[in-house]
């Protein structure tokens, strides 16, 4: 009967088990190829990426440049990691351009396998998502940030705990010593507490540091896994060597977490009486802080996985995308180019060679879209080798940008002011002997017309120099005229029936011919007499500068 018992119980366990992880299959083949559908909290995402040395890199991308390509919405739509060490590493490759053939072609490869091998990939998936709690996001404090050292009284601590055992043992032969060991008692109670402040730093990142490192040594017995980094089993061993005494922050953890109240304070009164959290932290910290290689190389093992992982599950939910062709010549050929964060976008193929291109049209017509889907995938290409057109060909370049420009009220700067000094951060940069890309929306527009194009007509014919790659907005048709040498011209138009205007997001070669601005007004119901008033004074500047160009003179404003 007993034996039946147990037997059914067993199998109803085995059961839910075995039911547990099928549903678990499931979902995470269902979620490949599709993006997340949770929040995101760039304060820790970012944490590895902002304390992280990448001065080797090729370019590190700027926050402004980020900010003007949508970079954080960006991230949200490429992400599909599995766990916060995947996130946090992902984020750092798209901010960080370099080239290393030789990684490259080892991701790829891996892609292609996680692409293809839907049980190997679960099989990761699965192990990986144990680091998928907050808590894991503070790894990266073990090996960036410095650790506490231990008071200058800390051979005070020491002393205590060895007097409190002493007197405990002693008072088994005389009661006096019980009394002494009361009183050891109440001020290691004080130092015990005194001490919660430190530990609660690091009850979150020790623990997910020991799981880190058993699923790190569980990843590389993979043969194809372990060619990421053939030395990464003296890493996990090192780290091994502290295991014993991190594995007490991770009982801490878990009875925190479960609230077992009973267990709980038969620890803590065991751990007051012989100072153990002060002890066992201090002393893990000081073997910690000679490892800070070995846990990065085992974050970055890990977080390397995942992020392939991500990458093939993005390329999956994609209709069209390439690897880019990265040439040595100063050529960038686009076919078929989207921006990946606008729905059912507009395809649209250029050819930039030896002129950079200036743009014209009206808003909303897809300018600036057109510009940022072009960095965006400069980006992504360089760093995630993943492009979202049919093809593109470019080479090695540094992105710089100036689309989003604001007051800074709170230095006192006006919005000109401040496009003023990132223009002026360009101008450096396009004599730093590097292939440069720089993207800009409606130059100077801060300031006055005639100034606007004179200062605009100067910095693009610099910026234009040395082998760099413009691509600039503009309403300025004058400036059309003015850097017809140095810029190919390209506009994006919209069309006008009855009352509504429409757009087709279609890249046209030219300028812009045809100006609706004030046809949009008079739509719009405007007063007849504004709408009439305005055609009149645009036909007559029209003329004038007509008749400025047939004169020769270079100056096109009437």
């Amino acid at each position: 009967m007993i034996k039946d018992i147990l037997f059914q119980i067993k199998y109803t366990l085995s059961k839910k088990i075995f039911n547990r992880k099928k549903g678990i299959n499931k979902r995470l083949a269902e979620s490949f190829g599709k993006a997340k559908d949770e929040s995101f909290n760039f304060n820790y995402i970012e944490k590895y990426f902002r304390k992280k040395d990448n001065s080797s890199a090729y370019q590190v991308l700027s926050d402004k440049t980020c900010n003007d390509l949508d970079f954080d919405d960006l991230f949200m739509f490429l992400d599909r990691t599995n766990s916060k060490i995947g996130q946090q590493y992902l984020y750092n490759t798209l901010r960080t351009i370099n080239l290393n053939e030789e990684h490259t072609k080892l991701n790829e490869k891996l892609i292609t396998e996680f692409s293809k091998n839907k049980e190997l990939r679960i099989s990761i998936q699965k192990r990986i998502e144990k680091l998928n709690h907050k808590d894991a996001y503070y790894i990266e404090s073990l090996f960036q940030e410095e650790h506490l050292s231990p008071p200058k009284w800390f051979f005070v601590i020491k002393l205590l705990s060895f007097t409190s055992l002493l007197s405990l043992i002693l008072s088994f032969f005389n009661p006096l010593f019980f009394l002494i060991a009361i009183g050891i008692f109440c001020v290691n109670f004080v130092i015990h507490y005194w001490n919660k402040n430190n530990l609660v730093q690091y009850v979150s990142s020790i623990p997910q540091l020991l799981s880190l490192n058993n699923l790190a040594s569980q990843l590389f017995a993979n043969p194809l896994l372990e060619k990421i980094n053939p030395n990464l089993p003296k890493s996990i061993k090192l780290i091994n060597n502290v295991k014993n005494r991190m594995s007490f922050f991770q009982v801490e953890a878990r009875l925190q977490g479960e609230f077992e109240i009973v267990a709980w304070f038969v620890l803590e009164i065991f751990k007051i009486i012989f100072l153990l959290e002060p002890l066992l932290l201090f002393g893990v910290l000081k073997r910690l802080d000679t490892k800070r290689l070995e846990i990065e190389n085992v974050f970055r093992f890990v977080g390397r996985i995942d992020m392939l992982i991500s990458i093939a599950s993005l390329r999956k939910g994609l209709n069209t995308f390439c690897m880019p062709i990265i040439s040595y010549d100063n050529k960038l050929i686009v076919k078929e180019i989207t921006h990946p964060l606008i729905f059912n976008c507009t395809k649209n193929s250029i050819q930039i060679s030896k002129k950079s291109i200036l743009l014209t049209g009206s808003n909303m017509s897809g300018k600036t879209s057109f510009i940022r889907a072009i960095g965006l995938n400069i980006i992504t290409g360089l760093t995630i080798n993943t492009c979202f057109a049919k093809s593109m060909t470019f080479p090695l370049l540094k992105v710089f940008s100036a689309i989003r420009i604001s007051d800074d009220l709170m230095n006192d700067k006006s919005y000109y002011f401040e496009e003023v000094l990132t223009i002026k951060d360009m101008l450096k940069e396009s004599v730093n002997g590097e292939k440069n890309l720089f993207l800009l929306d409606e130059i100077f527009k801060g300031t006055n017309t005639v100034e606007r194009i004179s200062a605009g007509k100067s910095v693009l014919s610099a910026l234009a120099k040395y082998e760099n790659k413009v691509l600039v907005s503009t309403h300025d048709i004058e400036l059309t005229e003015m850097l017809s040498n140095e810029y190919e011209l390209y506009h994006f138009s919209e069309t006008i029936n009855n009352k509504t205007v429409g757009f087709d997001y279609k890249l046209k070669e030219g300028k812009l011919k045809n100006r609706n601005a004030i046809r949009i007004l008079e739509i719009n119901d405007y007063p007849k007499e504004v709408v009439r008033e305005a055609m009149e004074i645009s036909k007559n500047l029209d003329s004038g500068i007509q008749q400025k160009n047939t004169t020769g003179n270079n100056t096109y404003i009437k």
